[in-house]
């Protein structure tokens, strides 16, 4: 295979990491472009491979009932790197996916850099070759002098809206007499998950004092000529507040499926969940409480929560520019951009959002540019999988004109002939798509046998 059979991938996050590990397991020489170290982002901490930045969750691992744990299952077939190493390095976490994020992005690391087809150039890409095979998959944090090349080549307006991420809490700094351990409704299979989340319960008037303090905090100021166009699954909590003084106790804050050991015959009016971010159980990430609130504000702020009055934090909360492309406008159904069809893009960037999004969004691409290169024909991944509804949307399914960046949900599904529709029926359906998607991928992935 000659140097411009190589496939070249740009970023080493989820998506980058994933493609790579695909199309090196392809038989395909791949080269990792990675800037960090050398170049840093406001929200990496160090230069390993696979690094999460904002929770340590992969979200539910539910593969019948929940649209991303059946993006789990899916990747998982595929012999997905991601899923492979978030299972050896899991925490109970309830039902969801948690992984212990420093060894996690290590051991993927390690294991790209031990595969004899992959090998990692630490630099900084800042513009779009001409030839050559390449992904881009540089994710929310794509740096300037990049982004300033794909707006001129697409010319098309950058799209963008913020990130924002989670305070961690070092647990011993956390006063157990008012918090306590248990899942929503004690879900898990064991005693551990069935007790992965601490909460500090709230009174109504503790409710209203810490609302109060939250619309009155310093905020962080946007640059000029950036616009505040929050993607709504990731929205910081003083936004949620400002619409409304309720809707955290409906959001990440809502009391239901919890009994207060410490009284047990009183209800909380609201609760603040912590979910474990590392194997050692010394931090714990406070569950959707992304924020802009500028830092002496966070610690005054979060500090009112019971149990979190002498809390120590290991990192507070920020936000952060997320760029991606209007993809249905500008790429093809191989996720190639249509005016350069050597590149192709994957992860964050493409409009999906979300680390598993990410991450099957590089496996696809990984493939797809592997097979290219080896001159094979894939078929269409099947729009009945997760990968395939996904991929739909971002490459068509969706409306240009309103596009937005999207997690994998049921929506994005065909509907199932004959079945009821509305929340009776929704048990039964979603077991229907889950069926009929894994039936689907597992057909998908024969060829490659």
């Amino acid at each position: 295979m000659t140097q411009t059979e190589t496939l070249h991938i740009v970023g080493g996050g989820m998506a980058g990491s994933e493609a790579a590990w695909q199309a090196a397991n392809m038989g395909v020489k791949v080269v990792i472009h990675e800037m960090r170290p050398k170049v840093e982002t406001f929200a990496h901490q160090t230069g390993n491979l696979g690094e999460m930045v904002c929770s340590n969750s992969f979200r539910s691992d539910d593969d019948e009932q929940n649209a991303v744990g059946l993006l789990h299952w899916e990747m998982r077939a595929a012999n997905g790197l991601i899923m492979q190493t978030a299972e050896e390095h899991r925490l109970p976490a309830g039902g969801a996916l948690a992984v212990d994020r420093e060894p996690f992005a290590e051991s993927i690391t390690a294991k790209l850099k031990a595969h004899p087809n992959v090998s990692v150039s630490y630099e900084e890409i800042t513009s779009l070759p001409t030839e050559g095979h390449w992904i881009f998959a540089t994710g929310p944090l794509t740096s300037t002098q990049l982004g300033q090349a794909i707006q001129s080549e697409t010319g098309a307006e950058a799209l963008a809206f913020f990130d924002a991420i989670a305070p961690i809490v070092y647990a011993d700094s956390i006063d157990m007499s008012q918090a306590w351990m248990q899942s929503r409704y004690d879900k898990g299979e064991t005693e551990e998950e069935r007790t992965a989340y601490l909460n500090c319960p709230m009174t109504k008037e503790q409710h209203e004092a810490f609302i109060d303090a939250l619309l009155a905090a310093d905020k962080t100021e946007f640059h000029e000529g950036e616009t505040a166009g929050y993607f709504d699954g990731c929205l910081p909590i003083e936004v949620m507040a400002e619409r409304g003084r309720e809707t955290l106790r409906h959001g990440p804050m809502k009391p239901v499926g919890l009994t207060n050991p410490h009284q047990p015959d009183e209800k909380p009016y609201a609760v603040v969940q912590l979910r474990r971010d590392n194997a050692l159980g010394t931090l714990f990430n406070i569950v959707g409480f992304q924020t802009k609130m500028k830092y002496g504000a966070q610690t005054n702020v979060f500090r009112m929560i019971p149990g979190l009055e002498d809390a120590k934090f290991a990192r507070l909360g920020g936000i952060h520019r997320n760029t991606f492309l209007n993809s249905p406008t500008l790429l093809d159904a191989q996720m190639r951009l249509k005016s350069r069809p050597n590149i192709r893009f994957a992860g964050q960037i493409t409009g999906v959002e979300g680390y598993v999004e990410s991450a099957a969004m590089g496996l696809l691409a990984g493939r797809m540019a592997a097979a290219e290169i080896l001159g094979k024909t894939l078929e269409t991944v099947p729009q009945d999988s997760a990968m395939g509804a996904l991929i739909h949307h971002i490459t068509g399914g969706a409306e240009a004109k309103t596009f937005q960046p999207m997690n994998v949900n049921f929506g994005l599904f065909q509907p199932v002939e004959g079945l009821k529709g509305g929340r009776r029926g929704r048990k039964d359906r979603y077991k229907a798509y889950t069926d009929r998607a894994k039936a689907a991928w597992s057909t998908w992935l024969e060829q490659f046998s």
